[in-house]
């Protein structure tokens, strides 16, 4: 099965956590905390300007010595980053997570409204179940058996 990201993997429940780029590191990286999540999408208006990560704030904050406390966000994001459709596959985002060498990734619409943030988590578990639903049904078709039926 071609697991897509809507709706194999973003079912919509999840919300976007999203910061202004004027506020400082140290609030996106308390409601990275707070929300549980390791990226937050950058906004202008609904316009998605960028994303930023625990590891920006490590790397371009702490590691160099920055005060958190006056360290914008705009400073750190990455600017218009890479994106995927919600129609797209899994593999496919997969893909081109690994070759920009990033781990989170903004799904927006063709409308240009954002629907979600995958990991490559996300996508390696969606990848990974589809892989073994393909061996299975390889396996019961050669065995003679329906699929999902065991004997």
């Amino acid at each position: 099965m071609q697991r897509r990201i809507v709706p194999h993997i973003v079912d919509g429940r999840r919300p976007v956590v999203s910061i202004a780029s004027g506020a400082s590191t140290r609030e996106a990286a308390r409601r990275m905390r707070e929300r549980r999540v390791a990226a937050l999408l950058v906004m202008e208006g609904a316009r998605l300007a960028g994303i930023v990560t625990e590891r920006d704030i490590v790397f371009r904050v702490v590691a160099e010595g920055r005060d958190p406390a006056t360290v914008t966000v705009a400073e750190i994001m990455t600017r218009e980053p890479v994106t995927a459709r919600p129609d797209e596959r899994a593999l496919d985002a997969l893909v081109k997570m690994r070759e920009g060498h990033f781990r989170h990734l903004p799904v927006v619409d063709r409308d240009g409204r954002v629907v979600a943030v995958v990991s490559i988590r996300d996508l390696y578990e969606a990848v990974c179940r589809g892989l073994e639903e393909d061996l299975h049904e390889a396996e019961s078709y050669i065995h003679g058996e329906p699929y999902g039926i065991a004997g």
